[in-house]
């Protein structure tokens, strides 16, 4: 059974995707303002995934592409089906790492060149479950500016990662 925060992330994620339906290519690449278009954050959240669990965790890279659309980097507009393919394609590769998470690992930390990184890797995954939240409702932000209706409510079917007590998780088979 994969730890509960992997679990949390997992559902945070299937939300995300739910978030999208109905996003025509065109209308994920309109930006307002300086806010990124969607099919940025789509991209932003692989490239978040890809340098914690791919290339930090394990020194690989499976999505070159989602560097352009890096914390800090100019102003993008991918197109939304490359973002969503390299999205799948980290997210996928990602899976038997997260599988593997226990609660004494998520205590860790990286280490690169010598260096510790700051924050554990428990710390990590929370961040970036938080990141998705933040981005989900931009994302419907976004939507709503360009006049789409009937969007999608949230959070939806929580029942699919619920609460399960540490002790309960540790033991389960």
């Amino acid at each position: 059974m994969p730890h509960a925060l992997v679990t949390q992330l997992r559902f945070t994620r299937g939300e995300f995707l739910r978030g999208l339906d109905g996003l025509t290519p065109d209308d994920a690449v309109r930006r307002f303002g300086a806010i990124n278009p969607i099919a940025w954050m789509v991209g932003h959240l692989a490239w978040h995934e890809q340098i914690l669990w791919l290339e930090r965790a394990q020194g690989k890279t499976v999505a070159p592409a989602v560097k352009e659309c890096r914390f800090g980097g100019p102003p993008s507009t991918p197109a939304l089906g490359d973002m969503l393919a390299a999205w799948r394609d980290v997210t996928a590769a990602a899976e038997p790492y997260l599988d593997a998470l226990t609660s004494e690992m998520l205590l860790g930390h990286w280490e690169k060149d010598g260096r510790r990184h700051p924050e554990s890797i428990g710390t990590s995954l929370r961040r970036v479950t938080y990141h998705y939240w933040f981005h989900l409702g931009e994302s419907q932000a976004v939507r709503q500016l360009l006049g789409h209706r009937d969007l999608p409510q949230f959070v939806g079917e929580i029942n699919r990662a619920p609460y399960v007590p540490e002790a309960s998780r540790e033991t389960a088979p």
